[in-house]
């Protein structure tokens, strides 16, 4: 993609998801939860796998609270393009559903932050965290805009860094509120499901507890093969800025449960934090 280049095209349609209109809003239809309370979150952790394996778990998640006008949306880079922290800056995203536009305001405002985020749509090109939430934002909500965000840089400092320049931007221009926060992130990768569940509820309960640093050091200490815990660190750090108090667990599950191999399963959660 060149840089004048601001329609983002979708890079997994027909791969991770239904590629044509009619189908993606079929199967996003059969993971919404319509009987399911919606409350007002500040952040929320999404998977991001093909949506026949972890659809569930997101379409649970997305039920469950209510979309905003602005959502930033942070996944874990796994191109090696681009910057170490990248945010597309301006222009649109497409996927079957229709086009969504980026919030140039709170894109540039959050570059003015930190000096570790560069404006970069480079990182967004083949990446796949971020575009597979899409669908359901779509779903739920005609018109919203997107601040999209890939981490390749998963340091601790790095992503603690990115949730304060987040934090301070929304409350600069929306005194934090009315802006949704999604660390997109799948969990344990290619363990036994009983292994997988075990690794992942160590992570999952720092997540609960809103603590960054406990996440970070567990996923290190245990080799918990969490993908987007960068990206969670970023959502914790500045949702705690933005005055969450609790997490909740909507859904755990694993891929096994789809494909029925549960030697060598993908872990995915879905978690609210108000």
């Amino acid at each position: 993609m060149q840089e004048d280049d601001m329609l983002r095209h979708p890079a997994v349609a027909g791969q991770f998801y239904k590629g044509t209109h009619e189908a993606l809003r079929k199967q996003v239809d059969g993971f919404i939860i319509p009987v399911a309370e919606q409350k007002k979150a500040i952040g929320i952790v999404s998977p991001h796998a093909g949506l026949m394996y972890s659809g569930a778990v997101a379409g649970a998640v997305y039920s469950s609270i209510v979309i905003p006008d602005v959502i930033v949306l942070i996944g874990p880079n796994h191109t090696g393009l681009g910057a170490a922290v990248s945010i597309m800056a301006e222009g649109e995203w497409e996927t079957p559903l229709g086009t969504v536009p980026i919030e140039t305001a709170l894109a540039s405002s959050i570059l003015s932050k930190s000096p570790l985020v560069r404006a970069d749509s480079l990182a967004h090109l083949r990446e796949h965290s971020l575009e597979v939430q899409l669908p359901f934002l779509q779903h739920f909500k005609e018109k919203f805009k997107i601040v999209p965000i890939q981490v390749l840089d998963a340091r601790f400092e790095t992503c603690v860094a990115l949730g304060r320049a987040v934090a301070s931007a929304v409350t600069d221009l929306y005194q934090g509120q009315g802006v949704l926060l999604v660390a997109s992130s799948d969990m344990s990768h290619y363990e036994r499901a009983a292994t997988a569940k075990e690794k992942d509820f160590k992570a999952i309960r720092h997540i609960l507890n809103l603590d960054p640093e406990g996440l970070y050091k567990t996923v290190k200490m245990y080799g918990i093969t969490m993908c987007g815990y960068g990206p969670a660190v970023a959502v914790m750090t500045a949702s705690k800025a933005l005055g969450a108090s609790k997490a909740e667990l909507v859904k755990y599950m694993n891929s096994g449960e789809v494909s029925g191999d549960y030697e060598q399963v993908v872990g995915y959660a879905g978690v609210v934090i108000v």
